[in-house]
C-alpha cells in the first residue's frame, strides 16, 4: 500500500466528486519507483469504478498519464506524485473527469484561444512547496487546450536527466525542450510569459476607490478585509497574492495555529478577502504614486492608472542578495534561496549557507539531513540565530560554522563549483569547493518605485507613525515594507488592520 489510511479516507471523498470516466496509462519497469507507481495507480483504480488502468510504453519509465476514454489530455506524472504533489494528482483526476477547474472564466477563455503546440515539462522535488502551483497550472492548461501537454518530472527519480539538463533548482520548466522559467509561477504568470497579451482596458476604466491597497501579503489582505468591512469601495492590487509567505514553508509562530505552511496560509488569506466586496487586481506591479487634487494616483507597469481617495502601501520585502560576482550568473545553477525546494537536488553533495541568523541556521539544519556537508558562513564574529537553533546546529556532525567570513565570490563555469571568502580577522582569502550556495541574509523592502514620493529611511523602509500614516496625507503603509522593527506575519496583519482603520478615519474627517 502506497497511501496511508488517513490520505486514503480523504482521497475517497474527493474521488466521489469525479464526473466522468478516466483512463490512467502507466509505463512501469522492474525498479522500485516503477513498483510504487504501479501500486499507486492500481490503488486509485480500486477506489473508483470510474478509473481504469492500461499498461503502455510512455516516453519515460516509470510514469503514468491521465486521460479521458479515447482522448489523450497530455497530463503525465514521471515519478510518484506524493508529498506536496499529491494535491496535483487529485486535481488532475477531478479535472480530467470533467470537473471544471476553479479558474476565472476570462482566464479559461484565454487558455482555450491559445493556438499552436506547447509541450511543457516541469522538474520538481516532492518536498518543494512552490512546485505544485506550477504543476497544477500547467495541468489545467493541458485539460483546457488540446495543443498543450505537461509532464511533471521528479528530479530525484530522473536525477541523470536533471543533471544533463542543468536543473539545479525547482520548479524548472521547459517548453518544447527549451528552458522556459523557474520558481513559483501562477497560471496568469505562465500565460503572460508565453507572450499572450493582457487586456488592460478594464483596469484603466475603473471608478476611483475609497481605499486602494497595494500589495497582497498578510498586511495587504488584512487591510483589505478591514476596509471592506466598513462598507467602502476597496481595491487590492498585487504582483502575486500571498506575497513572501508563498516562499515560506513551516510557520509555527502564528498565534492560535500550531503549524501551517506559507502557500496554505496565502490561499486562506485570498479566500477570506474574496468573502468581501474587494476588487482584486492580481499580477499587477505598481510603478508610480502621485497625489493629485482629491485623489491619489497609482500607475501600474501595465500602463493602467488607478485612482483612490486613500492608499495603503503593503508591498512587503524580498530576499536580500549578497551582491558578489557569481550570484546572479549562477542563480538556479547552484545559487538558491529556498532550502526546502532545492535542497533535495543537492543530495549527497557539499553546500554552503550564507547567513547566521534564524533563517540561515534553520536552512543549515534542514540541509544537513539531505546533503553531505554544510558550511555556514557568518559575516559577524557570532551567529545571530536563537540559542535553541544554534545548539541544534552545533550538535550536527556534518556542519562547519565559519564566523568573520566575508563572501567575495561564488565560482563556477556552467554551474557553481565553490565559494571564495575573506577571513576578516586575518585578511586571508580562502576557497571552499562545493556544489551549491544558499543565500539567507535577510530582507530588502519593495519600495524602490516610491523614490522621491513617500518618505523612507536609509534602507528603503517607509516611515510611518503609530497610526500607519506616511508623510503624504491619505497614504498609509503596513507590514514588512515599513520601518516596523519586527518582520513577522502576525505583526504585518495587525499593522494592516491599523492602516485600514486609519484610512477610514481619514475619509470620515476629510
Amino acid at each position: 500500500m502506497i497511501l496511508d489510511a488517513d490520505i486514503k479516507a480523504q482521497l475517497a471523498q474527493y474521488l466521489q466528486l469525479m464526473e466522468g470516466d478516466i483512463v490512467i496509462k502507466v509505463s512501469a519497469g522492474t525498479d522500485e519507483t516503477s513498483r510504487d507507481t504501479l501500486a499507486l495507480v492500481e490503488e486509485l483504480a480500486s477506489m473508483s469504478p470510474k478509473i481504469k488502468v492500461e499498461k503502455v510504453q510512455l516516453n519515460r519509465t516509470p510514469s503514468f498519464s491521465i486521460n479521458r476514454p479515447g482522448e489523450d489530455l497530455g497530463i503525465t506524472f514521471a515519478g510518484v506524485p506524493l508529498g506536496h504533489e499529491f494535491t496535483s494528482l487529485v486535481l488532475a483526476l477531478l479535472q480530467a473527469s470533467g470537473r471544471p477547474p476553479k479558474v476565472d472564466q476570462k482566464v479559461i477563455d484565454q487558455i482555450k484561444n491559445i493556438k499552436g503546440e506547447y509541450h511543457f515539462e516541469t522538474f520538481v522535488s516532492l518536498s518543494c512547496h512552490n512546485c505544485p502551483d506550477v504543476v497544477q497550472a500547467l495541468n489545467v492548461m493541458s485539460v483546457l487546450n488540446p495543443g498543450i501537454t505537461h509532464t511533471m518530472i521528479d528530479g530525484a527519480v530522473y536525477k541523470e536527466e536533471a543533471e544533463k539538463r542543468n536543473v539545479m533548482a525547482v520548479p524548472t520548466v521547459f517548453l518544447n525542450g527549451e528552458p522556459f522559467g523557474g520558481g513559483r509561477m501562477s497560471l496568469e504568470e505562465i500565460i503572460a510569459k508565453m507572450g499572450i497579451e493582457q487586456d488592460i482596458s478594464e483596469l484603466a476604466n475603473k471608478e476611483p476607490f475609497d481605499v486602494l491597497v497595494v500589495g497582497g501579503g498578510p498586511a495587504g489582505a488584512s487591510a483589505a478585509i478591514y476596509a471592506a468591512r466598513k462598507g467602502i469601495r476597496t481595491g487590492i492590487v498585487a504582483e502575486r497574492f500571498g506575497g513572501q509567505i508563498l516562499d515560506t514553508l513551516g510557520i509555527e509562530n502564528f498565534i492560535g495555529v500550531k503549524y501551517t505552511e506559507g502557500p496554505k496560509l496565502a490561499a486562506s488569506l485570498e479566500e477570506h478577502v474574496k468573502e468581501y466586496n474587494v476588487d482584486i487586481m492580481n499580477l499587477q506591479r505598481a510603478k508610480r504614486l502621485e497625489k493629485k487634487d482629491d485623489f491619489i494616483e497609482v500607475e501600474l507597469e501595465s500602463g493602467a492608472v488607478l485612482k483612490s481617495k486613500t492608499v495603503i502601501l503593503s508591498t512587503g520585502a524580498r530576499w536580500r542578495n549578497i551582491g558578489v560576482p557569481g550570484e546572479s550568473e549562477f542563480k538556479t545553477k547552484g545559487v538558491a534561496y529556498c532550502p526546502h525546494c532545492d535542497g533535495p537536488l543537492f543530495a549527497g553533495k557539499d553546500v554552503a549557507v550564507i547567513g547566521g541568523g534564524n533563517s540561515g541556521v534553520e536552512a543549515a539544519i534542514d540541509l544537513a539531513g539531505i546533503v553531505n556537508h554544510v558550511t555556514v558562513l557568518e559575516f559577524m564574529p557570532e551567529l545571530k540565530a536563537d540559542t535553541v537553533l544554534q545548539e541544534r546546529l552545533y550538535s550536527l556532525p556534518n556542519v562547519t560554522v565559519i564566523k568573520n567570513a566575508q563572501t567575495k565570490e561564488i565560482t563556477g563555469t556552467d554551474k557553481v563549483n565553490g565559494i571564495t571568502y575573506i577571513d576578516r580577522e586575518t585578511g586571508e582569502e580562502k576557497h571552499i569547493e562545493l556544489a551549491g550556495v544558499f543565500v539567507q541574509i535577510g530582507l530588502v523592502p519593495n519600495t524602490e518605485w516610491l523614490e522621491g514620493t513617500v518618505e523612507r529611511n536609509r534602507i528603503g523602509e517607509i516611515m510611518i507613525d503609530k497610526r500607519g500614516a506616511t508623510n503624504i496625507p491619505g497614504v498609509f503603509a503596513a507590514g514588512d515594507c515599513t520601518d516596523s522593527p519586527y518582520k513577522q506575519i502576525i505583526i504585518s496583519m495587525g499593522s494592516g488592520a491599523t492602516a485600514a482603520l486609519s484610512a477610514f478615519d481619514y475619509l470620515i474627517r476629510n
